[in-house]
């Protein structure tokens, strides 16, 4: 890669997925010298993006190289382990968010105890090792129960509903061969599922986006409705409000998502993720500012751009990957029949149910454009004519 001739901030993503995809085409328009650690040239970011490292993107030797290459260091993903971390932020890059925050997403048992601490809406949960414990808390709870993976979970993997102290004991036997800790959690009775980003700058300025509605399918989001429809005022403040106390109480640098679920009483913390998001893709037309240029904005202590939306609605649908590859194919029914969807794939190979693209549609009729979105999606996937 031939040198700049003139000052530009280097930012190394660390994690070469669809995340680190699109943030790249953020940095193009920023100006900004956008590079990437990852493990494969085939992976989503190495496709596209000029300055690419090849290594192991959790291990020490090539994190701390590649840290070494950047002014700003941040996240595709939360796995990088926590020593490495801390390794990592001795090069004198800035890394961010940082290993203190970091460790709030990475560890759901420590993230439930700071929320507990600052008086955050969350379920009722527990640390547990053994059915005893599991049974105790049944008992003031009643069945069914949640077990969660303290830490490696996401897309539904690490998380067990559980009706019984049979069930909960094969959870418990797998997770203890894995060396994984568990907590368990009241199953919410909830009415829906929100998510609310915010981003949040060193400076301590932070800009928080409109509540949406999340649509989940065994674990994964399907679509995502913004704003929420039917949200009352007063809970879509409190949501974006509770967002912004978190962001700064655990010094998040970038991007924050809260998922939530909605409640008769309010809304209450379901998870956290600091970085950009699925519940945010909408945002690359639905908003002023998408959440991947403003997490660039955050991690490189810019003003931070206007979240304000673009359209009254905005509906994103992920697309799945089915039994025929050739999506490419299909592109041309699609445009055709709806000239205003559009359209982001990730280069991914395609396989069954893994999230290899997303669409998104604007106007003023949620309904509308939640049966657009599904069609063209479940087109893409192959499984419509």
């Amino acid at each position: 890669m031939s040198e700049r001739n003139r000052p530009v901030p280097r930012v190394g993503m660390v994690g070469g997925g669809q995340l680190a995809r699109m943030t790249h085409q953020a940095a193009i328009a920023l100006d900004a010298d956008f590079r990437v650690l990852t493990g494969s040239t085939s992976d989503s970011a190495a496709l596209v993006c000029a300055d690419v490292q090849l290594g192991d993107d959790r291990g020490l030797a090539d994190l701390l190289a590649f840290a070494k290459s950047c002014d700003v260091v941040t996240f595709d993903h939360e796995h990088v382990p926590d020593p490495v971390l801390r390794e990592v932020e001795h090069t004198g890059a800035a890394v961010r968010p940082s290993r203190e925050a970091l460790r709030y997403a990475q560890d759901k048992l420590r993230m439930r105890t700071r929320a507990a601490e600052l008086g955050a809406p969350c379920p009722h949960w527990r640390a547990v090792t053994t059915v005893a414990h599991v049974e105790a808390f049944a008992a003031e709870t009643g069945w069914p129960l949640v077990l969660k993976a303290a830490r490696g979970g996401y897309d539904g993997k690490g998380v067990w509903v559980v009706g019984s102290a049979a069930e909960a004991r094969t959870v418990l036997e797998r997770a203890a061969e894995a060396e994984v800790p568990l907590l368990v959690e009241e199953k919410v009775a909830f009415r829906r599922e929100l998510a609310v980003q915010v981003a949040r700058s060193p400076y301590g300025q932070v800009a928080a986006y409109s509540v949406v509605e999340t649509v989940q399918r065994d674990g994964i989001c399907h679509e995502v409705i913004a704003p929420a429809p039917g949200l009352d005022e007063e809970k879509a403040t409190r949501a974006q409000e509770l967002a912004i106390e978190l962001a700064h109480a655990l010094g998040v640098t970038g991007m924050l998502a809260v998922e939530l679920f909605e409640t008769g009483d309010g809304v209450v913390i379901n998870e956290l993720a600091m970085r950009p998001h699925n519940s945010g893709h909408w945002t690359i037309e639905g908003a002023r500012t998408s959440q991947f240029e403003q997490h660039l904005r955050a991690v490189l202590d810019l003003p931070l751009g206007s979240p304000r939306t673009t359209a009254p609605y905005s509906v994103m649908a992920n697309v799945l990957g089915g039994e025929d590859p050739d999506i490419f194919s299909r592109y041309i029914h699609v445009m055709a029949k709806d000239p205003e969807l559009k359209m982001h794939f990730y280069g991914k190979d395609v396989r069954p149910g893994r999230k290899i693209g997303h669409v998104t549609v604007q106007g003023a009729d949620h309904r509308e454009l939640l049966g657009r979105a599904r069609a063209a999606a479940a087109y893409l996937k192959g499984d419509a004519n």
